[in-house]
This record gives structure tokens, C-alpha cells and sequence, in this order.
């Protein structure tokens, strides 16, 4: 029985983790099972460093003026525990306005949150949060030097923070919110490009823990 070339280089492409139709990844430290809320354009997990590659003309936004909703960008989800912290070093590969590397926390589709590093309408990255309920707000908040920083999501009780950092080590709140006791929230990652052709944003000193901290240091 012949082989066809093609199908062995798909499986060695598979075999270092590259995206693929069907494909989930396995992120080291992240718990199980991860799904794909939209599928990438392309993904690639290696050596506990995940890139997401967004397609052309992709979002998640519900506009405050009209309502228009976009919701395609690629999201990868996972369900941490009630209280919990994830944080990653955010690099993204920046071409248009808008373009964006995301960590995103969902509870339903009229309930959500992100923060992005991304290219604003001033052509510089910033780090810009948006929450979501029905309607989306939209905050820009610190701008950022070059095209990589540190992010992290953490959860104690029902609150909510959003924080930033150039080191990793000296936190900044960019923002405090809730969804309400007892909400069931999914976490991970995104890329997105609402007016471009596509971004590419890699996450890497991914680090995931499943306890409560002090809100206001993130530590």
C-alpha cells in the first residue's frame, strides 16, 4: 500500500504539535479538556509555548453603539478551578489596527471579558480590556513598548482582576469586575485581526494556579 507523502507530513506536523482541523492542544500545567471556541487559521504548541494565528477579519465585540456583534475570532478555553490565576507573556506579531494577543474569560455568550495587548487607532500597543454584558465597553489603558508583555487573569470569590506587567514580577490593575457569585467562568487564550489579514500572537511562560491570591499585589 502506497503513501502518500502528504499524509506522512501531516502526521510528523501533528507529531510537533502544529494545528490541524479537530486538533486541541495540551498545554503543560493547563487542566483538561481545552476546547476551541472558532477554530485558528493555525495553532502551534511547543515546549510549553502556544501560538494562535487569527484569520482575516476576526473579533469578539458587541458594539455599545448599535449593537453589530463579531464574534470569530479563535478562543482556547479551559475550566479552571472557582479561585485561580493565569499569566502569560504576550508577544504579538502586530500588522494592523486592532490586531491583539487576548487572554479571554467567558460565562455565556452575553457574558464575557478580555484583555489584549493590542494595536490602537494611535498605532501603538496598548493594553485594552473589554467587559462585556449584552453590550461591550471598550478601555484603553497603559501603552506598551515593543510588541510583548506580560498578562494574568485572577479569580477570588466573585472578583474579577485584569493586570499587566513588563517584568512578570510588578504587577498593574488594569481593571476589577464581577460576574456575580457562583459564576462558572471558562479562561484561556486568543488572537484577533478585526481589519486586517490575520495575526499571530504566541504565549509562552504560561503559568496556571488553582488558588486564591491577594487581589490587590496578584501575588
Amino acid at each position: 500500500m502506497r503513501v502518500s507523502k502528504y499524509v506522512v507530513l501531516g502526521c510528523m506536523l501533528l507529531g510537533l504539535g502544529f494545528g490541524a482541523y479537530g486538533q486541541v492542544p495540551a498545554v503543560p500545567g493547563l487542566p483538561g479538556p481545552m476546547e476551541w471556541q472558532n477554530s485558528p487559521a493555525n495553532w502551534k504548541e511547543e515546549a510549553g509555548s502556544l501560538s494562535i494565528t487569527a484569520g482575516r477579519g476576526t473579533d469578539w465585540f458587541v458594539s455599545p453603539m448599535d449593537g453589530a456583534r463579531r464574534e470569530n475570532s479563535p478562543r482556547l478555553v479551559f475550566q479552571p478551578a472557582d479561585d485561580f490565576v493565569l499569566s502569560a507573556r504576550v508577544t504579538v506579531d502586530f500588522r494592523t489596527q486592532w490586531d491583539a494577543g487576548v487572554l479571554v474569560l467567558y460565562l455565556n455568550d452575553a457574558a464575557w471579558a478580555k484583555l489584549c495587548l493590542e494595536m490602537t487607532v494611535e498605532k501603538h500597543p496598548a493594553i485594552v480590556s473589554v467587559v462585556t454584558r449584552g453590550l461591550s465597553d471598550d478601555n484603553n489603558s497603559i501603552a506598551v513598548s515593543g510588541n510583548s508583555v506580560h498578562m494574568k487573569i485572577a479569580k477570588a470569590g466573585q472578583a474579577i482582576f485584569f493586570y499587566a506587567s513588563e517584568d512578570g514580577q510588578n504587577w498593574k490593575i488594569i481593571r476589577a469586575f464581577s460576574f456575580g457569585p457562583g459564576a462558572k467562568v471558562r479562561v484561556g487564550f486568543s488572537s484577533q485581526s478585526p481589519v486586517g489579514e490575520g495575526c499571530t500572537t504566541v504565549f509562552d511562560q504560561i503559568t496556571y494556579l488553582a488558588k486564591r491570591v491577594d487581589l490587590w499585589t496578584g501575588k
